[in-house]
């Protein structure tokens, strides 16, 4: 087990940032606090060599230009708002339209393009980077003053935890997630449509052009959304029109206590991901937009390089009353956990 913060270079205003290095056994992640982004995620690859599993770029230039949310801390809302506007408490707030006419992953200028604080420790053995910032009232249109907390850390099982934590000075709305795009043989090998993916998630949530959801929550039998059991992602890509859209996760109960939920097999490594949350909801993304962008070792990015298991609260959750609520009010935490598990 190991930590190691280095420079990871500057941004124009002159300030610095860091990339915080953790290893725990035969796993290494690396983040940088522009972000708090997973910038890599090293995984055995045999005869001494490591595959980077997920997308990115390789510098602090390319995090600090335009780019699809790479391995990013989304706030202070995952996914879309419809007509980037909600209402609460009688008030209407208008929030930054940066996606057409809605609002998409916090907005123009989202907890992705702010330096966070950093600490990096050992916590019951496992090293650990805990990043925090403070979000004024009024950034992006969203009201009170909120604490955010990331805690990253690599646990002795082999699994990559996440703990996403907030606090609010006024009624507000929060859905954090991790937005990394990963790619189980290897970033910038392949495409991902061979990747066989499993869901426990019955019913999904159905999108119209624009992405916002269109009220329902469908089931996924008899259709191209059904992965109930192991399929290929490619199989049936083409009659979903690609996905980008956010399950409903199966439970007992009603209660968030933490379960897995996902499996993702890539045939010729073997490599397996397990995924478990407390959230609610994932986002299944499979990289449609991508398109020729230069990531790491000269890798380009194309259409279906890499895919996304964004835990998170449903999509224009704000003005859905019959989805799961994401409003914080003050002396409340908002705090949730999502774990990925590798085996090779």
């Amino acid at each position: 087990m190991s930590i190691e913060r280095k420079s990871f270079g500057t941004l124009g205003t002159g300030e610095e940032v860091s990339l915080f290095i953790l290893k725990s056994g035969s796993i290494e992640a690396s983040f940088t606090d522009y972000g708090a982004i997973l910038v890599s995620l090293l995984l055995p690859a045999g005869k001494g060599m490591k595959d980077d599993i997920v997308l990115g770029f390789a510098t602090l230039a390319g995090y600090a230009g335009k780019h699809p949310f790479f391995g990013a801390t989304v706030g202070r809302f995952a996914n879309r708002i419809g007509k980037a506007c909600f209402s609460l408490d009688g008030k209407e707030y208008k929030l930054d339209a940066n996606n057409g006419q809605n609002h998409l992953h916090g907005g123009f200028k989202g907890f992705d393009k702010h330096i966070w604080k950093a600490e990096a420790f050992e916590e019951n053995g496992e090293p650990t980077v805990l990043f925090s910032r403070a979000s004024p009232d009024g950034e992006e249109g969203y009201p009170g003053n909120l604490e955010a907390i990331a805690r990253y850390s690599l646990m002795s099982n082999g699994s990559l935890r996440i703990r996403l934590e907030a606090t609010t000075d006024a009624p507000t709305i929060v859905n954090l997630t991790n937005h990394s795009y990963f790619n189980l043989r290897g970033e910038g090998r392949c495409n991902i449509l061979n990747h066989e993916l499993k869901l426990k998630a019955s019913r999904y949530i159905p999108v119209g052009t624009d992405l916002i959801p269109t009220g329902e929550m469908a089931s996924v039998m008899n259709s191209p959304f059904d992965f109930l059991e192991p399929m290929r992602i490619g199989s049936r890509i083409e009659a979903a029109g690609g996905y980008d859209h956010c399950y409903i996760i199966d439970r007992k109960s009603d209660t968030s206590e933490i379960a897995e939920f996902g499996e993702v097999r890539e045939p010729v490594t073997g490599r397996k991901m397990n995924v478990a949350t407390t959230l609610p909801g994932v986002q299944f993304y499979s990289g449609n937009s991508l398109s020729l962008i230069q990531g790491k070792r000269g890798s380009l990015y194309d259409k279906h390089a890499g895919f996304c298991l964004e835990t998170e609260f449903f999509p224009d959750s704000p003005n859905r009353p019959s989805f799961p609520s994401s409003i914080v009010r003050p002396g409340q935490v908002w705090s949730h956990e999502t774990r990925y598990g590798f085996s090779f």
